[in-house]
């Protein structure tokens, strides 16, 4: 008996549109072309966002539908992000006996770096991508046209709130994160090393400064600015229907990851040089 499955045959590709260039040169006008849209919609944002009228329980409502819904994953990333460092560095500065300075390098290197670039590819791919995939099915559905066609302001009604909340929302979940993993690197450090918590946050509280603190608030509401820039975007400029919504999720996933190392790596030089 013969067990072969009939598969279907592949579909042949999709043609390019008339007219359009499917060249290299013309996929790179594309993207400068929706970089430049991108770059509009910003300032047309910033623009609303500091105009009247203002909406704060639209506000609020983004803060707590984009917030605290993502709390359980702030708090489990920031958690295990201490324990994993603290394990890290007190094993390696054991090799040199100066184990007890743990608590200086654990409680700068969230501060500066770990807290406000975890917290902004963890919890942003989730409100990157939901925003995306809520804004885009509304525009597939032709929701953002009828609010168009009922003399409202998307942008005002749909993206301003949930930048704003983004905004507010980086540097917040940022400081929670500084805390949690600070208190998770004690606890481990003084279950697996022996370091009291005395020692422990009296060596951070020497070296830590409010530079320190304030270099990673301030990626965190970057980084927050580029999740909600970002998703609003490629939510507004769905197109092809359902698999389009698809696409913008996963393409504002990449996107935000991306954009958020490079704006990190910019940001540490020049909070350095300071």
């Amino acid at each position: 008996m013969s067990t072969d499955v009939d598969v279907a045959p592949a579909a042949p590709p999709t043609p390019a549109a008339p007219g359009e260039d499917d060249s290299l040169w013309g996929r790179c006008l594309v993207r400068l072309e929706r970089l430049g849209s991108l770059a509009v919609m910003t300032g047309q944002v910033f623009t609303r966002a500091l105009s009247p009228p203002f909406s704060p329980s639209a506000f609020i409502y983004q803060l707590e539908a984009l917030g605290v819904r993502s709390l359980p994953i702030a708090l489990l990333t920031a958690t295990f992000a201490g324990l994993v460092i603290s394990l890290q560095f007190g094993f390696f500065l054991a090799r040199f006996g100066v184990q007890y300075t743990v608590g200086r390098v654990v409680v700068l290197t969230l501060f500066r770096e770990l807290s406000p670039v975890l917290i902004a590819l963890t919890v942003g791919a989730r409100v990157g991508s939901g925003i995306a995939a809520e804004l885009g099915s509304m525009t597939v559905t032709e929701q953002v046209d009828a609010i168009r066609a009922l003399g409202a302001d998307p942008l005002r009604k749909l993206v301003v709130p949930r930048v704003l909340a983004c905004f507010v929302l980086g540097p917040a979940l940022t400081i929670l994160a500084d805390v949690v993993g600070m208190l998770a690197g004690a606890l481990v450090v003084k279950a697996q090393y022996g370091i009291g918590f005395n020692l422990f946050f009296k060596g951070a509280l020497d070296v830590i400064l409010m530079s320190d603190f304030l270099s990673g608030v301030f990626k965190g509401f970057v980084f927050g600015g580029i999740i909600g820039i970002v998703g609003c975007f490629k939510g507004l400029t769905v197109q092809n229907g359902t698999e389009g919504v698809g696409r913008a999720t996963t393409e504002t996933v990449a996107i935000t990851s991306v954009t958020v190392c490079l704006a990190d790596f910019f940001i540490t030089k020049l909070t350095l040089s300071l």
